[in-house]
């Protein structure tokens, strides 16, 4: 079963038609609530401390549609904890919904023209729920991270885990959604490396709550809850650390090396 899956998940035409019609019955499910785009910008730490811009851009893994408070996302859960050591800046130009063509046509400009310390990319589960081809992700994928690592001085990427743990897809589509989710995780691993750029794990044990753990998602039954977030600040803390241990470029507003 699961190699024939991998063989339709290879195959955009054929999955495709079936994925999107799952996905249309996924979305009209008004028995469910619907949440809209949240905007985790912000300044987080005392005013004194070296100056620490984070730019993140992606989908709704970001704007954290039914996270409450807005505190308990994962982008301003990592910003408060490296608020012990800096003024933290947390700009963010996600959309959701988006793709990675969306990333690299409208949010990658925005960024770059922003400017910032670090960039953090957190894109791909549209990719893989809506079928587009791997090797056209991987390659826009490679353009869009090949400028922000030229315009920041730091750069992570966002791993894409199980979509097939996602409550309120349809059976027939977990095990889809499961593949798709992998290949795409995959050409992210690949594109990171050939860019020297961490990417956060997002398969393993520690994720199983994902699968087994309701209060993980929110009521729409498709986002993850400020519980799931609590575990994508577990990934995305050491993810930063390590970037900024990567980058040999100074600080902005500091005039001191990343840590």
């Amino acid at each position: 079963m699961a190699h024939t899956l991998w063989r339709m998940a290879k195959r955009p035409l054929a999955v495709g038609g079936m994925l999107t019609a799952q996905m249309v019955q996924t979305i009209q499910r008004p028995d469910l609530e619907s949440f809209t785009d949240q905007d985790p910008s912000g300044v987080f730490g005392d005013a004194s401390q070296p100056l620490l811009r984070m730019v993140v851009l992606g989908d709704s893994t970001v704007t954290a549609p039914g996270v409450e408070p807005l505190d308990a996302c994962w982008a301003r859960r990592t910003a408060l904890f490296f608020s012990n050591r800096y003024r933290v800046e947390l700009i963010s130009v996600a959309v959701g919904g988006s793709k990675v063509a969306d990333v690299h046509n409208e949010q990658r400009h925005r960024a770059i023209v922003t400017g910032g310390d670090i960039a953090i990319v957190c894109v791909g589960g549209n990719d893989a729920l809506r079928a587009t081809p791997i090797n056209r992700f991987e390659a826009t994928y490679d353009e869009m991270l090949r400028s922000l690592v030229t315009a920041f001085p730091a750069v992570a990427v966002c791993g894409v885990g199980d979509l097939g743990t996602i409550p309120r897809l349809p059976a027939m589509a977990k095990g889809i959604a499961r593949v798709r989710a992998r290949a795409v995780d995959h050409a992210i691993g690949r594109v990171a490396h050939r860019h020297d750029v961490p990417k956060s794990r997002a398969w393993g044990p520690e994720f199983e709550p994902f699968e087994t753990d309701p209060a993980i998602w929110s009521g729409d039954l498709f986002h993850a809850s400020a519980e799931g977030h609590a575990m994508y600040a577990d990934a995305a803390i050491p993810l930063v650390e390590e970037a900024l241990r990567r980058s040999s470029s100074a600080l902005s507003g500091s005039g001191e090396s990343s840590p």
